[in-house]
């Protein structure tokens, strides 16, 4: 699928900023435009981006461990703005202390997410998920 474009950031409070840069430098060699807020993005950030570039996915990081607080709710904020269609991913170290990934995903599943990767993933399994997934919503 070609022309894919994603709105990239670190959500909340989150300062970390090498893996949000290192993930965009691996999408943008997949061949995916990447739009990067950057670090300390709200839920309402990117959704203005993304409705401002009409990215058809929005990932989002989060490295401190409060991504169970920062992330939830925007699914629904999406569907407020009319991102219906939007693919929302979710990656890093999302919960504070040492839980089961399955746990941790199925927690964000339920908030919304399309797909919630875990600190470790590899990133072009990410690029090549983003692009099956745009794909499979044309």
């Amino acid at each position: 699928m070609d022309n894919i474009t994603a709105v990239l950031g670190v959500i909340g409070s989150d300062c970390h900023a090498v893996g949000n840069k290192i993930l965009e430098h691996a999408l943008g060699h997949e061949g995916i435009k990447v739009v990067n807020l950057g670090v300390m993005v709200s839920q309402d950030e990117f959704i203005d981006a993304a409705i401002e570039t009409g990215a058809q996915a929005i990932l989002v990081s989060s490295i401190y461990g409060h991504g169970e607080i920062d992330c939830d709710g925007l699914r629904g904020r999406c569907l407020e703005r009319g991102l219906d269609g939007v693919l929302l991913y979710v990656g890093g170290n999302l919960v504070i202390g040492k839980r089961d990934f399955a746990e941790v995903e199925a927690l964000f599943k339920g908030m919304g997410y399309d797909r919630v990767f875990p600190p470790t993933v590899e990133l072009p399994h990410v690029a090549e998920c983003l692009k099956r997934d745009v794909a499979a919503r044309s």
